[in-house]
């Protein structure tokens, strides 16, 4: 019997964003926030966002056609693709079978896999199911293939700048730069009415958002303490964040991500862990004997944390949170996004380094899990997955619309919901080239999409067809 494949993981990536964007101290002025309320208080810059162009099928399609095109990978060579996305387009058709049009020319229509649906934590789901394929004798020797895409949208009011929009993709199999490291995970799932879409003729969310900072937090210290358990089963000493050298997380706003990582902090405090210096502890010691419900809305513990792990955050946990900060909640894409941002900044000093990844989603879902990276091997190394994603282009292309200009585009989006018979009347010059736009809805919802080229003649993907 022929070996199993070993190293699984990502061995290529790519991430879009929309061009379209606003600023958040703009967008403070605008709405008559307090200076800072956006950008300290949320801790965010931009918000990126979809105009009537796009939507999550034309970044998914996009996102995709770019990384099989790059990395040159044979449309017969995908044996599995996965969605994970929470944006609701048709509530029986996935999101992967729009996908499935960029593969009707190879002739390749055995790809197993739907999409996967969990608020923001589909995309986790769809990368753990696709490297269980491929580490299970169910694999045939092909890639997997995971999208995570959303539009993240919000009613008028305090969460509306928490949007973003974006997509990204991986590429999976064996003998991979970015490796997942399967003996170490945390899980932790739960029923909880912190965030949830139960009317589904609008888009927009019911938000408690104090509650969801809570089950973020939650499920955090439930995952860190399961994760710790196996390392510690498995390596026979304990685990501290001494022994990763990153942390990404999942990042609704950046200021959460901040919280994030000083719970870490606390936790190793309270485990007594070797991450914690003498001067950490003292500063900490007055927490020690909070219950841990408590713990979660002690305001004093949240500030003193956060200057504790300040920081360790500037070394391990900053360098992935630059599109986040930038493009905004991305929901299922904004953890690998993160993971993009790092392998972005950090390249030159990612080669044998842990990475710690916290996902998490709403309802609620969530798992911490480690990768190990190291070079690899041509064609799929590190050094290409962060020359390929171009993300410095990506980022000073980015077209800045005023407040105004997004509200009236937020108008326009809610009569976009769910229609039939219209076509997109913003200008296609607010895309990149080699971004797919939607051309049009008709009168039984069947939606078209065209690739607006780099040179060439235009590729149009009309009611659910390539032609």
């Amino acid at each position: 019997m022929a070996d199993r494949p070993q190293h699984v993981g990502i061995v290529a990536m790519e991430v879009y964003f929309p061009a379209t964007c606003v600023e958040q101290d703009a967008l403070e002025a605008y709405d008559g926030a307090s200076k800072g309320k956006y950008t300290i208080g949320l801790g965010q810059d931009q918000m990126a966002f979809c105009t009537d162009l796009e939507d999550v099928i034309s970044m998914s399609l996009t996102v995709v056609h770019t990384l099989l095109e790059k990395y040159e990978v044979p449309l017969e060579k995908i044996g599995r693709l996965e969605v994970g996305s929470e944006t609701v387009v048709d509530k029986s058709k996935s999101i992967k079978t729009w996908i499935m049009q960029l593969f009707q020319g190879s002739g390749n229509t055995d790809i197993e896999g739907v999409d996967s649906t969990n608020a923001c934590y589909g995309g986790t789901a769809a990368l753990l199911n696709c490297v269980n394929w491929v580490e299970s004798t169910s694999w045939d020797g092909r890639f997997g293939l995971v999208v995570a895409a959303d539009s993240a949208v919000y009613a008028e009011g305090p969460a509306r700048p928490t949007g973003g929009a974006g997509a990204v993709a991986m590429l999976i199999g064996p003998d991979a730069p970015i490796v997942l490291e399967r003996k170490y995970s945390g899980t932790h799932m739960a029923h909880a009415y912190d965030f949830y879409k139960p009317n589904l003729a609008s888009e927009y969310p019911v938000v408690d958002g104090k509650l969801s900072q809570t089950c973020y937090l939650m499920g955090l210290d439930s995952c860190y303490r399961r994760f710790c358990k196996k390392f510690e089963k498995g390596e026979g000493r304990s685990f501290s964040l001494v022994d990763c050298d990153y942390v990404v997380c999942h990042s609704p706003y950046n200021k959460l991500v901040q919280k994030s990582f000083a719970r870490l902090v606390y936790n190793d405090f309270l485990n007594g862990a070797r991450s914690i210096g003498k001067d950490m502890a003292e500063k900490l010691q007055n927490f020690k004997t909070l219950s841990e419900q408590e713990s979660y809305s002690n305001k004093d513990l949240e500030k003193v944390s956060q200057e504790v792990a300040k920081p360790l955050y500037e070394v391990k946990v900053k360098p992935g949170t630059l599109i986040p900060k930038v493009v905004g909640n991305m929901y299922c894409a904004s953890l690998y996004a993160g993971l993009a941002s790092l392998i972005h900044n950090k390249i030159n000093d990612l080669d044998g380094r842990r990475v710690l990844m916290f996902s998490y989603g709403s309802g609620l879902a969530s798992t911490l899990f480690s990768l190990s990276l190291r070079e690899g091997h041509a064609p799929f190394t590190l050094r290409k997955v962060a020359s390929g994603m171009n993300i410095a282009s990506k980022l000073s292309s980015c077209i800045v619309l005023s407040p105004e200009e997004f509200g009236r585009n937020m108008k326009l989006m809610e009569t976009r919901y769910g229609a039939k018979d219209f076509t997109p009347i913003t200008e296609k010059s607010v895309l990149r080239p080699g971004t797919y736009y939607l051309t049009g809805v008709d009168s039984l919802h069947r939606r078209s999409y065209m690739l607006k080229p780099h040179l060439g003649p235009k590729v149009p993907v009309a009611n659910g067809f390539l032609h």
